[in-house]
């Protein structure tokens, strides 16, 4: 059955902070092979001009998913989770997350399509450090694939 289209611009609220610390930017870093030394040496990330190590691009996926996880847990959207894909992932940095920065993720229904039976979401998080500066805007695309007829 298709998603109510009237979810379409419903913004759920902010998450908890999640404090980014330089221990779990080098472990993503070295999980995807990123040798780049502001990652991991705060001289390093301090000659670019940083306050302390940065994180690779990537980086604020685990926490834009997370936040995601209020559309797909809604019981009122009634997407079901057990068919779900991931589809796409975009990043649009304003500038690098920080060893340090306390961020908030607030997550919105940007589209609802249905296309072959596959029901498809795509959620925009906005990422806002402790002084609501904003930081990146992740957009994540979910396909429940459609259920297969018996």
């Amino acid at each position: 059955m298709a998603l109510d289209q009237s979810f379409v611009g419903r913004t759920y609220p902010p998450t908890p902070a999640y404090e980014v610390g330089r221990e779990k930017i080098r472990e993503f870093a070295e999980a995807v092979g990123d040798t780049h030394p502001a990652y991991v040496d705060p001289e390093a990330a301090k000659a670019l001009g940083h306050p302390d190590v940065i994180a690779p691009p990537t980086f604020v996926f685990s926490i834009t998913f997370k936040a995601a996880g209020q559309v797909v847990q809604d019981p009122q959207l009634g997407l079901d989770y057990s068919r779900v894909v991931h589809g796409d992932q975009k990043f649009a940095h304003v500038r690098p997350v920080r060893a340090g920065d306390r961020l908030t993720v607030t997550s919105t229904i940007e589209a609802i399509k249905t296309m072959a039976g596959n029901d498809i979401v795509d959620i925009r998080g906005e990422v806002h450090d402790e002084s609501g500066e904003h930081v990146v805007t992740a957009w994540t695309k979910l396909v429940a694939r459609a259920a297969e007829e018996a």
